[in-house]
């Protein structure tokens, strides 16, 4: 016969190799009943206290982790509920910086500062909610036994719960109202040119985007942390080797491209009904805009156009897509344009999965991905042949005094090479550029190798030896965007990235649409649309990074070389080279 200790032993030794819920609970409840009697044990009462401790520490992790189905459904039904809540609150944020930035009498900028603060405090404390903490914990050994959708949405909740919860409210508090005075000080100084004026506070700026990085992504170098905010899983060093790649590929092709303007200056000649000029009134151009922009897709019942100082997309919700655009008598190339640019955006937005609605899993999947809509639409699409074949007749019926302009002279004026001091007017091959010299100098301020005060003249020669331009004044230069003013410093490169994943998308929408660009010539963009919702719009978040999103969508991950081989045919023959 065996002693009561080794009793207890074994019946703990098998609950341990079985790791059956039920035997352990059993020999947890044994051993605890017999607790009192344990010290009599002697050294076996000992091994018998240290199991007991192991038995109940194992147990009750057994019991959280295994919960019912329905337990699972209703924890999800609770953390569902609670997120939400917290995306119905940035919704609100939403409308009061898109209300900023088109509707907010500048006497008001204090007290919108002062109401963001505010507003990011709430926001905090219900993305920090310990019932969510808790939650996600109870969640996680169940991942794998959720449907997709639910499954990303758990890793993307936990994955933001973690990095927020190391933000204190009283950051993020600060955080917004200082994006938000910086917004106002930014319009201030760029209308008058005065780089003196907002240099102190953009260095609060950097230096804040500092603290938040080094703060929710400790484990990250500061600027990958940054990029990480607007394109998970992407890297500084990466981009480094695509913008290499990039600028060593187009270096070749701008250079003859000028040399053959030079040698040709008839190949940039604008017709004189295209020259801008007082005929080119902004109203028309506004309801020709609307025309477009409806034919295009965008849904006007859930969505709205206002003007702005710089084009964006915002709103509070798939329901509420809120776009501006500018217009110029001067250049009527830019309403348009920027029009087509934000509609992709807005198109994005409004194809976001429905039945994941207010959820992480619902988002876009990054700003790379974002932009790779709104550039596939104002690019591949808006400046195409087959767009002008069918836009031409649109613009005649608005400017009677370009009837004599046939699509093909739309076309190449729209798709002129030639450097210019302002990124959003840029053509698409020098426009990298542009995009590079971004990411060089806020890349170069975070990791402190550069200070706020020497870019002004980082940014000027940089642009000499990229570009062969210098900008006159600092509103031509590095006052130019909104993002760094906005605290969107990492953001500059998902537009080059964009428009490499615009291409690869776009041709595998080719692809897979029979005669698409016979379509697109007759105004036909519904089966584009489609198949943009169904492949990238409405999977949401649901993949990790967009090389995995390009790999569902396209077969391959992101491809520099597509981008270059697309840039090099296309303008090779539009300017008759051979490189």
């Amino acid at each position: 016969p065996r002693s009561e200790p080794q009793l207890l032993l074994l019946a703990w030794m098998r609950a341990s190799s079985l790791r059956s819920r039920t035997a352990l609970l059993t020999s947890a409840t044994v051993l605890s009943l017999c607790a009192p009697r344990i010290h009599a044990f002697g050294n076996a009462g000992a091994l018998v206290k240290s199991c007991f401790g192991r038995v109940s520490a194992h147990s009750r992790t057994q019991m959280s982790a295994s919960l019912s189905p329905a337990e699972v459904t209703d924890a999800y039904t609770d953390l569902v509920t609670r997120l939400r809540r917290a995306s119905h609150l940035e919704g609100i944020g939403g409308l009061l910086g898109w209300d900023q930035q088109t509707m907010m009498p500048q006497g008001a900028e204090e007290a919108r500062a002062k109401q963001q603060a505010a507003l990011a405090t709430v926001i905090h404390e219900a993305k920090t909610d310990p019932a969510i903490g808790e939650l996600l914990k109870k969640l996680k050994p169940h991942a794998s036994s959720l449907p997709p959708f639910d499954a990303a949405n758990l890793r993307i909740a936990s994955e933001r719960f973690d990095q927020t919860s190391r933000m204190s409210s009283a950051l993020a508090a600060r955080q917004a109202e200082l994006e938000s005075r910086a917004y106002g000080a930014w319009t201030h100084a760029r209308a008058e040119s005065d780089w003196g004026a907002f240099a102190p506070t953009l260095a609060e700026v950097f230096e804040m985007q500092r603290e938040i990085c080094s703060t929710t992504k400790p484990d990250m170098p500061v600027y990958d942390a940054a990029i990480d905010m607007f394109d998970p899983k992407m890297t500084a060093p990466r981009i480094k080797e695509i913008f290499d790649q990039v600028k060593a590929e187009l270096a070749p092709l701008i250079s003859s491209i000028a040399a053959k303007v030079e040698a040709e200056p008839s190949l940039h000649e604008v017709p004189p009904p295209l020259q801008g000029g007082p005929e080119w009134d902004a109203k028309k151009q506004e309801e020709m805009c609307r025309e477009i922009a409806a034919a295009i897709g965008f849904d006007f019942g859930k969505g709205r156009m206002d003007v702005s100082v710089h084009p964006f997309t915002g709103g509070s919700h798939t329901t509420d897509v809120r776009i501006t655009t500018r217009y110029s008598e001067g250049n009527w190339v830019e309403g348009m344009a920027g029009t087509i640019h934000e509609c992709g955006h807005a198109l994005y937005e409004q194809g976001r999965p429905a039945e994941q609605g207010d959820l992480p899993v619902s988002e876009a999947l990054g700003m790379a991905a974002h932009e790779s809509q709104s550039l596939l639409w104002e690019r591949m699409v808006g400046q195409s042949l087959p767009f002008w074949k069918w836009a031409t007749p649109i613009v005649h019926k608005y400017f009677p005094h370009t009837e004599s302009c046939t699509p093909n002279d739309f076309y190449r004026v729209i798709n002129h090479v030639r450097p210019s001091l302002i990124r959003i007017d840029a053509d698409e091959v020098t426009y990298p550029l542009h995009v590079i010299l971004r990411f060089e100098l806020e890349k170069g301020v975070l990791d402190g190798e550069v200070t706020v005060d020497e870019l002004p003249a980082l940014w000027d020669q940089r642009m000499k030896d990229y570009l062969g331009v210098v900008p006159p004044s600092a509103k031509e230069g590095v006052l130019q965007d909104v993002h760094w003013p906005s605290g969107a410093i990492g953001y500059f490169p998902s537009y080059t990235l964009g428009a490499m994943m615009a291409n690869q998308i776009y041709e595998a929408a080719k692809e897979n649409i029979e005669g698409l660009e016979d379509k697109i010539a007759q105004g036909q963009f519904t089966e584009l649309k489609d198949w943009l919702n169904s492949n990238i719009h409405s999977q949401g978040s649901l993949h990790q990074s967009a090389d995995d999103l390009l790999l569902a969508a396209t077969g391959k991950r992101l491809d520099p070389k597509l981008f270059s081989d697309y840039l090099k045919g296309k303008y090779c023959e539009i300017y008759g080279l051979t490189l």
